[in-house]
C-alpha cells in the first residue's frame, strides 16, 4: 500500500501536511472543551461565583466546538481532493502498464480481473484513503494527547481506562484475524463475477438461440451467492464491533463514576468539589480514548480490504514486460517490406510442446505469401509472431535484414497492417474506425479513407447509410454485419499505406463474389507492399506467389499452387476436399 503512496503529487503532499496541521489544531480544541467544562463545574459549586464566568467559559466551549467543526470541514475538502487525485493517478498508471503488457502477461491476469483491478480496486483504496486519512492522523493524536491529559488524576481510573483499551484492541484483533482472508476470496469473487458477466454479454446471441439462459443464469446465481456469502459474513463480523464498542464505553463511563462516588464519599470536604470536577474531566478524556479506538475500529474496517487491492494492483504495476522495445527506428538496410523467418520454433510460455518447429522462408516486397493448413496448425500464431505479440522461442524473424527484436515497437507497427481472424470495431464512426490510431504517415486523411473504403469494398455499404462517411458505429460493430465489420478492418489497415499487409484468416467472413473482387483491387493497390495471407480457403490463396504449407507446426510444403498440387500431398488433399478436380485445372 505505502509503495503506491508514489503516485501521490508534490500538490497532494501539500493538502496532507495541512490536514496534519488542522487535524492538530481540532483535537487540541476537542481536548479544550473538557477543561472549560470542569472549570464551569467548579463555578458553580463554588460560593459567590459570577454569571459571567460561567457563560464565558461556556462562549470559549462554544468557540471551540466551531473552530473544530470548520477545520473538520477543511480537512474533508482537501482529503477529498487527495483520493481523488491518487485515484486518477493510479488508474491511470495501470491503464499505461496494461497498455504495455505484452499477451503472455494479459492471459495471465485475464481480461475480467484486469478490468477489476483497474476500476473496483482502486475504488477501495481511494475510499480508504478519503475516509482513512482523516481517522489514521487523528485518532492515535487523539488517544495519546487525552491519555496524557487523564495520566495522574487516579489509578483506580486509569485502571479502569486500561483494562477497556485492552479490551477494546482485543476484540479488533481478533476481528481483523477473521475477516482478512476472506476480503481477498471477496476480491477474486469480484473477478468471477466480472467474468461471468463479460462472458454472457458478449455471447448473448449464442445463450438466446440456445435457450442456455437457464444455464446462464445458474452459473451467475453460483458467483453471486458465493460472493454474497462472504460478504455477509465480513458484514456480520464487522457488525460485532459497534455494540461490542458501545457496551465498553458505557460501562467505562459507570466504573468512573462509581469509583468517583466512592472517592468523593471518603474525601474530606475540602476535596469533594475538586475530586468531583477531576471525574468529570476524566470521563470526558476516557471517552475521547474510547472514540479514538472506535475511530481506530472503522479504519481497520477499511484497511484490510484496501490492502488486499493494493497488492492486486502493485501485481499488475509490478508485472515485468517479457517484450522489452528495441532501439532502431529507421529502415537502414535500404530494404524494404522484406521478412525472412530463419529457423523459428514457437511454444507459449505456460505449454510443453513446440507449436512452431523449425520454420524457415523469405517474403520479398511486393510478393503475396499464403499459409495454409489444417485447424491448430500454427498459421495464425505464425503470422502472430511479427507484430511481436509473442516473441520466437527459438530463431529469429528479420523484416528489411532486421531482428523484430531490434526494432522500436512503434516503428515496427507502422511499417505493419494487421488485420486480426476477428474483426475489431471501435464505438464511434466509419470514418473513425477506418483512421483508427496513427501510422508512419500521421493519421489518415479523408481523401485517404474514402480510397481504403473503396478498395475494400465497403464503400457499397457504406453509400447506403445515412451520414456515410460519419454514420454511427456502435462498440464491438453489433449494428453492422460480420462481413462490414471486416471490410471495415481491412480499410483500417488500407488507410495505414504500410509495407507489410497481414491477413489472418480474414477473407473467410466475405462471400465468394466479394473476396475475389477485393483480393484483385488489393492486388492492384498493394503492388509495391508484402501481404502475408492465412487462409482457409484455396481459392483465396490460388494466386499467390508463394504458398507456405503447415501441419503440426511443420512446413511441409513451399511453392505455387500449380508446384504444391504436383508435391505437396496435404495441400493436394485440402484442394480437393474443396474443389473439384476440374475446378482446379481450369483454375
Amino acid at each position: 500500500m505505502i509503495k503506491l503512496l508514489k503516485n501521490l503529487t508534490k500538490k497532494d503532499w501539500g493538502y496532507i501536511l495541512i490536514c496534519l496541521i488542522l487535524i492538530i489544531f481540532q483535537v487540541w480544541l476537542e481536548l479544550r472543551m473538557p477543561e472549560y467544562m470542569s472549570e464551569i463545574t467548579r463555578l458553580v459549586q463554588t460560593e459567590g461565583a459570577q454569571m459571567k464566568d460561567i457563560l464565558s467559559s461556556g462562549g470559549y466551549m462554544l468557540l471551540c466546538a466551531l473552530g473544530s467543526l470548520i477545520s473538520a470541514a477543511i480537512v474533508g475538502y482537501f482529503v477529498s481532493n487527495i483520493a481523488a487525485s491518487f485515484s486518477m493517478q493510479t488508474r491511470k498508471k495501470v491503464f499505461n502498464k496494461v497498455e504495455n503488457l505484452g499477451m503472455e502477461e494479459i492471459k495471465r491476469f485475464s481480461t475480467s480481473s484486469l478490468i477489476t483491478r483497474t476500476t473496483n480496486d482502486i475504488t477501495q483504496m481511494q475510499m480508504f484513503i478519503g475516509m482513512g486519512l482523516q481517522l489514521l492522523i487523528k485518532a492515535p493524536i487523539t488517544a495519546v494527547w487525552a491519555v496524557t491529559k487523564i495520566l495522574g488524576k487516579s489509578i483506580e481510573w486509569s485502571a479502569v481506562t486500561a483494562v477497556a483499551v485492552v479490551i477494546l484492541l482485543g476484540t479488533i484483533i481478533t476481528i481483523m484475524t477473521i475477516v482478512m482472508p476472506r476480503f481477498k476470496i471477496v476480491q477474486a469473487l469480484i473477478d468471477k463475477v466480472n467474468l461471468v458477466m463479460r462472458e454472457n454479454l458478449t455471447g448473448i446471441r449464442v445463450v438466446r438461440t440456445f435457450n442456455a439462459e437457464k444455464y446462464q443464469e445458474d452459473k451467475f446465481e453460483k458467483v453471486n451467492f458465493d460472493l454474497t456469502k462472504n460478504q455477509t459474513f465480513n458484514q456480520k463480523t464487522f457488525t460485532l464491533l459497534d455494540p461490542i464498542m458501545y457496551l465498553v464505553m458505557y460501562f467505562l463511563t459507570l466504573a468512573i463514576y462509581y469509583i468517583g462516588s466512592i472517592l468523593i464519599n471518603n474525601a474530606g470536604m475540602a476535596e469533594k468539589i475538586v475530586l468531583f470536577s477531576d471525574m468529570i474531566v476524566f470521563s470526558t478524556y476516557a471517552m475521547q480514548v474510547i472514540m479514538s479506538f472506535l475511530m481506530l475500529a472503522m479504519i481497520f474496517m477499511l484497511m484490510p480490504r484496501a490492502g488486499v487491492s493494493a497488492k492486486r494492483i502493485n501485481e499488475v504495476l509490478d508485472t515485468e514486460i517479457s517484450i522489452e522495445d528495441g532501439t532502431v527506428e529507421e529502415n537502414t538496410t535500404g530494404l524494404k517490406g522484406t521478412i525472412e523467418f530463419k529457423n523459428v520454433s514457437f511454444k507459449y510460455p505456460d505449454a510443453d510442446e513446440y507449436l512452431l518447429k523449425n520454420i524457415s522462408f523469405t517474403a520479398n516486397e511486393g510478393e503475396t505469401v499464403a499459409f495454409i493448413g489444417s485447424t491448430g496448425s500454427g498459421k495464425s500464431t505464425l503470422v502472430n509472431l511479427i507484430p511481436r505479440f509473442y516473441d520466437v522461442t527459438d530463431g529469429e524473424i528479420l523484416i528489411n535484414g532486421i531482428n523484430v527484436k531490434d526494432y522500436k515497437s512503434e516503428y515496427l507497427h507502422n511499417i505493419i497492417g494487421y488485420v486480426p481472424q476477428k474483426a475489431v470495431i471501435f464505438s464511434g464512426t466509419v470514418a473513425s474506425n477506418v483512421s483508427f490510431g496513427k501510422s508512419k504517415n500521421g493519421k489518415a486523411s479523408k481523401k485517404k479513407i474514402e480510397e481504403a473504403i473503396r478498395v475494400s469494398q465497403a464503400y457499397e455499404f457504406v453509400s447506403k447509410l445515412d451520414k456515410k462517411y460519419n454514420s454511427h458505429i456502435a462498440q464491438g460493430g453489433t449494428n453492422i454485419s460480420g462481413g462490414q465489420k471486416q471490410r471495415l478492418s481491412i480499410a483500417r489497415a488500407i488507410a495505414r499505406d504500410p509495407e507489410i499487409y497481414i491477413f489472418d484468416d480474414t477473407f473467410s467472413a466475405l462471400d465468394y463474389k466479394t473476396d475475389s473482387i477485393l483480393r484483385e483491387e488489393l492486388k492492384k493497390y498493394t503492388k509495391d507492399a508484402t501481404s502475408l495471407i492465412v487462409a482457409q480457403r484455396i481459392g483465396t490463396i490460388m494466386n499467390a506467389d508463394k504458398i507456405i504449407v503447415l501441419d503440426k507446426g511443420k512446413c511441409v510444403g513451399v511453392g505455387n499452387h500449380k508446384q504444391l498440387m504436383k508435391k505437396c500431398k496435404i495441400y493436394k488433399e485440402i484442394a480437393l476436399s474443396q474443389l473439384s478436380k476440374e475446378e482446379l485445372e481450369n483454375e
